[in-house]
């Protein structure tokens, strides 16, 4: 195996030093801290999930100060799991950190070995393949289940993509996504516009959801990304209309749609 040159890394020490030192607090923590020692890997699960979606928020906001806030809190989680475990005597973070280097190294033939890999797609392609050799029983094995829907289509997309399962050009992807909306369609009533059975309805959305998703990839569109600036420009609108309208003796519920669309309006124009 091939050891590809690294540039020196003049604060390695001072790295590894912050490294230790929350290891030693973790420690400590453990030892003699009511709420720390009573935690579970159960009971981290939900707070963890937290910490990850706040991290989300500080990146999406361009937040660079709180980003380093949030990796030290997701930091932290990662060493409590490594500690919980070693008292079990299953793993410790040694294990962790190890195993992660070893599937890296692993999954890049084309840094630690002699495959040729000159683009971003041919190196998901051959991860996949690699994964499919290790004991893979399906390339979609490793999309979490509790995903979010939305972030799983993008994963399964990616996921089938790597092995080559895909559109081959973005006219093709953009008349799925036209047929799917002509199906979701014709499932309404013309007449009271409203579903012919729900179920078939739902099933046509989802396939109209699915097809825009995969139209995303092809222009390079995240579209978890762009429906969360979405919802954060409709909640900074709609925040904009209730203090302004209380600012004019207005009460929210009282007024007419015609009322609240003025202050809507003017939230659009800031």
């Amino acid at each position: 195996m091939k050891k590809p040159p690294v540039a020196p890394d003049l604060n390695r020490e001072s790295k590894l030093k912050a490294f230790d030192r929350l290891l030693t607090v973790m420690d400590e923590l453990r030892e003699n801290c009511p709420w720390d020692k009573k935690q579970t890997i159960e009971s981290l699960r939900h707070l963890t999930v937290e910490e990850v979606y706040e991290l989300s928020d500080s990146i999406l906001e361009g937040d660079l100060k709180e980003v380093k806030k949030e990796l030290g809190d997701v930091m932290l989680h990662l060493v409590f799991y490594s500690r919980i475990a070693s008292e079990a005597k299953v793993f410790d973070i040694a294990d962790v950190l190890n195993g992660i280097c070893d599937k890296l190294i692993e999954r890049h033939p084309h840094v630690y070995g002699d495959v040729v890999a000159k683009d971003e797609e041919t190196v998901k392609a051959n991860w996949e393949k690699i994964k499919l050799k290790s004991g893979n029983k399906s390339v979609l094995e490793g999309v979490p289940k509790s995903l979010p829907a939305l972030v799983k289509a993008i994963r399964v997309q990616d996921k089938a993509r790597g092995i080559g399962f895909d559109w081959e050009r973005k006219e093709q992807v953009w008349e799925k996504v036209e047929e799917e909306m002509g199906e979701f369609k014709n499932e309404f009533n013309i007449e009271t516009n409203e579903p012919i059975n729900h179920e078939k309805a739902m099933a046509e959305f989802g396939d109209l959801m699915f097809s825009l998703v995969n139209y995303s990839r092809f222009i390079n569109i995240d579209p978890e990304e762009a429906l969360e600036r979405t919802n954060k420009k409709f909640i900074k609108r709609f925040q904009y209309l209730e203090t302004e309208s209380a600012k004019d003796g207005k009460k929210m519920g009282e007024m007419t749609l015609a009322e609240m669309d003025e202050y809507w309006n003017r939230a659009k124009s800031l």
